[in-house]
C-alpha cells in the first residue's frame, strides 16, 4: 500500500473508502522520527475518505514526534480540502 521510496513514502493505492484503514494503519506504521512526505504521484483515484486519512497521518505523527507533509495530492481531495475548510490543516511538500 505505502513504499518508502527515496525519503518519501509513496503511495500505490487508490485513496477511497475501500483502502482507508489499510492506508491508515500502514501510514501509521511507516512514520519515523522527522520529517515524512506522502507522495501521492502514483494515486490513480481518491474520494473523500482521503481527507480523514490525512488527518489521522497528522495525528498519529504528532504522538511519534514526527512531522508530515504531502505531496502532488490529488486535483479531486485538493479541491474537497477546500470544500470542507480543512485546506490549511494539510501541510504541502
Amino acid at each position: 500500500m505505502i513504499e518508502r521510496d527515496a525519503g518519501r513514502l509513496l503511495v500505490k493505492v487508490p485513496l477511497i473508502m475501500a483502502n482507508a484503514s489499510g492506508l491508515l494503519e500502514a501510514g501509521r506504521s511507516a512514520l519515523l522520527s522527522g520529517e515524512q512526505v506522502f507522495d501521492f504521484s502514483e494515486v490513480t483515484e481518491a474520494d473523500s475518505s482521503a481527507i480523514a486519512v490525512m488527518l489521522g497521518w497528522l495525528r498519529a505523527a504528532s504522538q511519534t514526534q514526527s512531522t508530515v507533509k504531502f505531496a502532488h495530492i490529488p486535483t479531486g481531495v485538493r479541491a474537497l480540502a477546500e470544500l470542507y475548510g480543512v485546506t490549511e490543516l494539510l501541510p504541502l511538500a
